[in-house]
């Protein structure tokens, strides 16, 4: 959004809607909180997947190349046999962290209210399981 630009104009470019982004997929801010606070910011693909329960391989694949597009991590190939890959934070990666874990730690400070709209069916997980 442009310095002074009225907010009710919600461009697709806008800095609110680019930051959303993030969370339009759970997996890519829990790849981040995972590498830097399991993994002081860098992991092995095997390692990434067994932090994350529930994400199949190919989902995680898939999130690392958008990540990786993004500038949000790097990938590593190691010269092993077979070749291991590596992925860490780049700077630009390391910068986003504190967003998550702000949205994360609030998360955790405020479960009682994700219960409440559990339980009033506003969650996707709430539909999900009925």
């Amino acid at each position: 959004m442009r310095m002074g630009s009225d907010e009710r104009e919600w461009r697709e470019d806008c800095a609110p809607r680019r930051v959303l982004e993030i969370f339009s997929t759970k997996w890519t801010s829990m790849i981040l909180h995972t590498l830097y606070a399991l993994h002081g910011g860098e992991a092995r693909t095997g390692v990434l997947q067994r932090s994350l329960p529930g994400i199949s391989k190919k989902m995680l694949v898939q999130t690392l190349r958008e990540m990786e597009a993004s500038g949000l991590i790097e990938r590593h190939v190691e010269s092993a046999v077979p070749p291991a890959v590596r992925y860490s934070l780049t700077p630009l990666g390391h910068r986003f962290v504190g967003l998550v874990d702000l949205v994360y730690d609030w998360g955790r400070q405020n479960a009682d209210a994700l219960d409440e709209m559990q339980k009033h069916g506003a969650s996707r997980r709430a539909s999900e399981q009925g």
